[in-house]
């Protein structure tokens, strides 16, 4: 055992510590542990320090822990953007496993998180047991299909969309200058969609990325609709396989489509599904809902790969948060929520609409008493507030306040993040 004497102390980052941090990193996640000169240079001047954590061994004064965050803005349900910390790069070294120090770093960065006014705290989980303890719950979840093109029964002489609108091949200096404002559109539209930061952009097109990074460039495709108007990009990369017969059997990966139209969406998968040489698709993380599979003239031929969690989330404000969306109907409901770690627990009365709501706290009887995880589990109307009463993760305190709570809280289509940070 390790004495309180010799524990690692946990503290942010000078610029001096960031090549031992990176280190640290890449042992965490089980990467080549020597970060090159190159990676260093291109990632230092994109490191905020005052959000970057590390442990590092009193002993050896080498970093064993790793933790950062970053600004983030989440689409609710509705379309407002509410400000969120995204937690990333989480890592414990494994000589110094169990010694607390993820939950020295996650409190540290909650509780600043609150002091800074951010509503929520986000993070894309790697193992699914750590973070519900942390009060992080499973706003989103993604499907990834693969598609086999020869039973999918499209026409093969389909040539381009039927609606008057057009693709074209663009290359990723394009993709730097219009993307951005078209996926803004779109997350403005699409709760559970995230904010990206140029430097995302950079990375989704080829600038600055380090070699060991392995990047290799796709294609990039846009949708015009019949007027001109940009509704739709896709990025998408391609293996070179070929059969004993010499036939081709190529694989399309989808890395990214956004699609601000049905018909832009339809048009992209479209497209992609009519490449020459490829048989097959693989879809990367859509949202359960996708329409993807009933594009196709038989959806069986779109094999579900995955299905998982995707975006967690924890609500740092309850007020600010329940306020922040909007709901499927009028009601009020009394929550009772329970904050182990003191950060927003308390008793609430929601009065909510379609177009807003109004949250304050409230000494009257509760109708639903639940955690802030599965507060945030249930945030972006992706899980359902009956299931979790079965399941003793709410209690019901009136009768038939869950079912109530599930017109509230459910929307019209399914939570979607694209993106891991």
């Amino acid at each position: 055992m390790t004495s309180d004497a010799a524990a690692p102390v946990v503290r942010t980052l000078t610029e001096d510590d960031f090549p031992d941090w990176l280190r640290a990193l890449h042992t965490g996640f089980l990467r080549p542990p020597t970060p090159s000169a190159e990676e260093v240079a291109i990632r230092l001047p994109y490191q905020d320090f005052a959000r970057t954590r590390g442990a590092f061994d009193p002993d050896t004064g080498r970093c064993v822990a790793t933790f950062r965050s970053f600004a983030q803005e989440v689409t609710a349900v509705g379309g407002a953007a509410v400000p969120a910390s995204a937690v990333s790069a989480v890592t414990v070294s494994p000589t110094h496993r169990r010694r607390g120090l993820l939950g020295r770093m996650m409190r540290a960065e909650l509780a600043e998180s609150r002091e800074r006014g951010d509503v929520l705290a986000t993070l894309i989980a790697a193992e699914y047991p750590i973070y519900g303890r942390f009060g992080f719950g499973p706003a989103s979840w993604l499907t990834h299909w693969r598609v086999d093109l020869r039973r999918a029964g499209l026409d093969p002489r389909w040539s381009g969309p039927e609606d008057g609108g057009r693709i074209d091949l663009v290359d990723g200096a394009t993709v730097r200058k219009l993307g951005p404002e078209l996926y803004d559109r779109v997350r403005a539209v699409r709760h559970g969609m995230v904010s990206r930061s140029a430097r995302d952009w950079q990375r989704r097109t080829g600038e600055d990325v380090p070699a060991s990074d392995r990047w290799t460039e796709p294609f990039h495709a846009t949708y015009r609709s019949a007027s001109g108007e940009l509704e739709g990009y896709v990025a998408y990369a391609a293996d070179e396989t070929w059969d004993d017969g010499k036939q081709p059997m190529n694989t399309a990966t989808v890395r990214d489509l956004v699609a601000l139209t049905p018909a832009a969406e339809r048009a992209l998968w479209r497209y992609v599904c009519a490449i020459d040489w490829v048989t097959l698709v693989d879809s990367g993380h859509r949202a359960p809902d996708d329409l993807l599979p009933l594009l196709l003239p038989d959806p069986r031929a779109a094999r579900v790969v995955t299905h998982a969690d995707m975006m967690w989330v924890r609500i740092l404000d309850v007020v600010r948060a329940l306020e922040a969306r909007t709901y499927a109907t009028e009601g009020s409901l009394v929550l009772d929520v329970r904050d182990a770690d003191g950060l927003t627990g308390g008793r609430f009365l929601l009065d909510a609409s379609r177009d807003g709501a109004s949250c304050t706290p409230t000494a009257t009887r509760a109708d639903l008493a639940l955690d802030v995880a599965d507060l945030g589990a249930l945030y972006l109307g992706d899980e359902s507030v009956t299931r979790l009463a079965a399941l003793g993760r709410v209690e019901e305190a009136t009768t038939g306040a869950a079912a109530r709570a599930d017109v509230l809280f459910r929307a019209s289509r399914r939570a979607w993040c694209p993106d891991i940070f």
